[in-house]
């Protein structure tokens, strides 16, 4: 259960600046937190082992006012994926969209495309079914990408509607194959926390989800329902209910000899309650583009065949038949800000790491130029240090911030004109996304806007998870109504109790909470 703030008479003293303000870039290992309470909380039992780190920026002073080990380095789990989502900002422009198009590479005869049908994969990370009221895009505050229930409604809503078009078109039947052009970057990599395959085609967040619902006693069959339908995966479910209460135990082996027909036999028991979701990573996003798409046309009465598998394209291949004349169907996204949303509420990791692939295919960026030199270019350009940093992943896996750099990162963004849609697509502390469930209870719950971050590893030694790194970062009005941006970090924390994960979380929410409530 989430722990709730402790409430204490003290207040901010009026020596809290004077005493703990950063009169340059070193700070003491040393240094106070900038707060009785919030040392109360450094000092629990707990984080004996754990290293600290914090600053708190005044956005209208234009300095950080109070901190902990301010300029060190640490692992900041997913609070790296503000750069990665800021940049894209900055980059590819907030009002940035995606298209996603279809061309035909030959004539259509009485209905007859005498040709390929090729869909032209845009990066779009959103071709599924969160489009909602035309203007937004749904989320759930724990995405199914990390074993969360999937979203209502179709999650093959968007390739339906470009099959609609191609019909429109007056296309009834192809002598081609449906082909996914997957060449604006490299696919095949897997991020590094879910471990899901990045792609410039992205159906479903490249999973597809195994909802298994238990029955209402012990012995009944699980009921399995797989999302989207489709022939790329069949499961075979053995699964009984358990009692309540008692642990999921299900064991999935894939056996498949074929990389166009997956299958997973799965079996086990799931408890009473909940249901549960098992999701699967797709191997190639591509090829399960070509295939779900190939399904939906033809359930849209157009007669098709996926590309044969032997059958091998790269980037030139229908580089001609890029051209307007050319275009039977297009699916346009909503502007990037709405993906914002997505990707900072829910923390999601595909979406992030695949930003870093995309940017240099969606500006104009020299020989050679990585995502990562064009975020040190605009860092650099922007007056950022960016020797407090360090990023090898979109989504923060292989990444260190200090809090000093973090937050002088977001007093920048804070002044850009999109500013208040990146703060509006972050987390709200005991409200929603990934802090839906930290502190809800607490004075500043409702008004603290952070993202969360986390990177956790198995210590065999002691049979435990170690969390070697806990975020927090954001902003916040005070109570008293100072506009603060702030970063906050933990690193190196075991429990012997509970999970270490949730331990630290709650703690840097109680943190937010406390500054928020005290600092003035």
């Amino acid at each position: 259960m989430p722990r709730t703030l402790q409430r204490t008479p003290r207040v901010l003293a009026s020596a809290l600046v004077s005493a703990l303000s950063l009169l340059g870039p070193r700070m003491s290992p040393a240094q106070p937190a900038p707060d009785k309470a919030i040392q109360g909380v450094m000092n629990r039992p707990e984080f004996k082992h754990a290293s600290w780190g914090m600053a708190f920026y005044d956005l209208d002073a234009g300095k950080v006012v109070a901190g902990v080990n301010a300029d060190r380095l640490f692992i900041p789990g997913s609070t790296t994926k503000l750069l990665t989502m800021a940049t894209a900002l900055e980059v590819m422009g907030a009002d940035h969209r995606f298209r996603t198009r279809v061309y035909r590479t030959g004539p259509v005869r009485n209905g007859v495309l005498e040709g390929d049908l090729v869909l032209r994969a845009a990066g779009d990370p959103n071709l599924s079914g969160r489009v909602r009221d035309g203007n937004r895009y749904a989320f759930v505050d724990r995405d199914h990408s990390y074993g969360g229930m999937p979203l209502d409604g179709d999650p093959l809503t968007t390739l339906k509607q470009l099959a609609q078009q191609v019909s429109s078109a007056g296309i009834r039947r192809i002598t081609g194959q449906v082909v996914v052009d997957a060449s604006l970057f490299p696919e095949g990599d897997r991020e590094l926390g879910t471990r899901v395959t990045l792609s410039p085609m992205v159906v479903n967040d490249n999973v597809i989800d195994i909802v298994l619902t238990p029955g209402s006693k012990a012995g009944d069959r699980v009921t399995v329902q797989v999302l989207p339908a489709t022939s790329y995966l069949t499961v075979h479910a053995n699964l009984v209910t358990a009692d309540s209460g008692t642990p999921l135990l299900v064991r999935s082996v894939e056996d498949s000899s074929s990389g166009d027909r997956r299958v997973i036999v799965a079996t086990g028991s799931v408890p009473r309650g909940a249901a549960v979701n098992s999701r699967w990573a797709v191997a190639s996003p591509r090829r399960f583009g070509e295939i779900v798409f190939t399904e939906v046309l033809n359930a849209a009465g157009i007669q098709a065949v996926a590309r044969l598998g032997a059958r091998a394209t790269d980037s030139r291949t229908f580089a001609a038949f890029y051209t307007d004349s050319l275009m039977v169907a297009e699916h346009v996204s909503l502007p990037l800000t709405a993906e914002a949303v997505v990707l900072l509420k829910t923390s999601q990791n595909l979406h992030a790491s695949n930003f870093p692939l995309l940017l240099p295919t969606m500006a104009k960026a020299a020989a050679g130029q990585s995502g990562f030199d064009m975020a040190r270019e605009w860092l650099q350009r922007e007056g950022l240090d960016t020797d407090g940093a360090q990023q090898g992943d979109g989504a923060g896996g292989d990444a260190m911030f200090s809090p000093l750099f973090m937050t002088q990162f977001l007093a920048m963004v804070a002044k850009k004109p999109w500013a208040e849609a990146f703060r509006a697509a972050l987390p709200i502390l005991g409200s929603d996304g990934t802090l839906a469930l930290i502190q809800p209870n607490a004075p500043g719950a409702g008004k603290v806007f952070a993202k969360t971050g986390t990177y956790a590893k198995y210590d065999p030694l002691n049979r435990r998870t170690i969390v070697t790194g806990k975020g927090l970062a954001g902003y916040f009005t005070s109570r008293s109504g100072k506009r603060m941006a702030f970063a906050l970090y933990v690193n190196n924390l075991a429990v012997k109790q509970g999970d270490p994960a949730d331990v630290a979380g709650q703690a840097l929410g109680e943190i937010a909470s406390l500054a928020w409530e005290r600092l003035r």
